[in-house]
């Protein structure tokens, strides 16, 4: 059993995700804003302030090593609510604790699971430029991009990033390299708090009714969870880099033939694109 950094843990798929750690044995440091039964650190991580005390506080609590980290704080996107808020929190909170856990998660020889989502490849009109401003990590000027966009249009932007910023960093000397394993996965639409509250929009409801489900309803967090906890153990031991796709057949269904895709190599170049991830991680957009 082992010590395990849960963000988001006061509902929806991190708090599942946070229950079935704590089912398992494994101590639990639930991280959130608000309080909740398995939350240990009330902390926003919206905020650059919140994001160092989250760090410090679960840091102290593992007493510096981490077994594994789950980040799943996020909110999402609502006509009233500033894209902004979206970029600080889903994106910029998730990479903070990633960055700033991985100390700890090396100590112990951890894994970490970001939350995605499918958003980022079946919502169209995603906003390629508030996207590129999280990788290249300007956070103002991603926060300004996201009002410009709006919340809507930010969200599966956010999700994107945090995709990417883990396809980059996983193969990396500081992660794989260093025996911590990052994957991701991207969930559909699961019943949470968070999507009942699209639901109770006027504008966003009707979008979420479109939303095609082939196995003929929505996920249960707990379904989410049970991903998550394969991907931290030992038998998730071989993923690395993966993003991963519980969405009940969405993405298969509206883009069938956009994955996998060939690569084709030119051999040429080929010592340059095999070393394409620096020592840092920042391998190419």
């Amino acid at each position: 059993m082992g010590t395990v950094a849960v963000s988001g843990a006061a509902s929806g798929i991190g708090a599942a995700c946070a229950s079935r750690l704590a089912a398992e044995g494994h101590r639990v440091i639930g991280i959130d804003r608000r309080p909740g039964p398995l939350v240990t650190v009330q902390s926003d991580l919206g905020t650059a302030d919140g994001r160092r005390a989250a760090i410090e506080a679960a840091a102290g609590q593992s007493d510096g090593a981490l077994d594994g980290l789950v980040t799943c704080a996020g909110q999402a996107g609502l006509p009233s609510r500033p894209g902004s808020l979206l970029v600080s929190l889903n994106y910029f909170g998730t990479v903070a604790l990633l960055e700033g856990l991985l100390p700890a998660l090396d100590a112990a020889g951890g894994a970490a699971v970001a939350i995605s989502s499918n958003s980022a490849t079946i919502q169209p009109g995603v906003p390629a430029a508030v996207a590129a401003a999280c990788l290249a990590d300007d956070e103002p000027a991603a926060r300004a991009l996201a009002d410009e966009a709006g919340s809507i249009a930010t969200y599966p932007a956010t999700k994107l990033a945090v995709a990417h910023w883990v396809r980059r960093r996983a193969p990396s000397p500081a992660w794989a390299g260093a025996g911590v394993r990052l994957n991701a996965v991207a969930p559909g639409m699961v019943e949470t708090p968070l999507v009942a509250e699209g639901r109770a929009d006027p504008e966003v409801a009707p979008l979420l009714a479109m939303l095609p489900l082939p196995v003929g309803r929505a996920g249960r967090p707990e379904e989410i969870a049970a991903l998550v906890c394969l991907l931290l153990g030992p038998d998730g031991g071989f993923f690395c880099g993966s993003v991963l796709y519980a969405d009940g057949g969405t993405d298969a269904l509206l883009r069938p033939t956009d994955w996998p895709v060939a690569w084709d190599l030119d051999l040429r170049a080929a010592p340059e694109a095999l070393g394409a991830v620096p020592p840092d991680g920042n391998g190419p957009a």
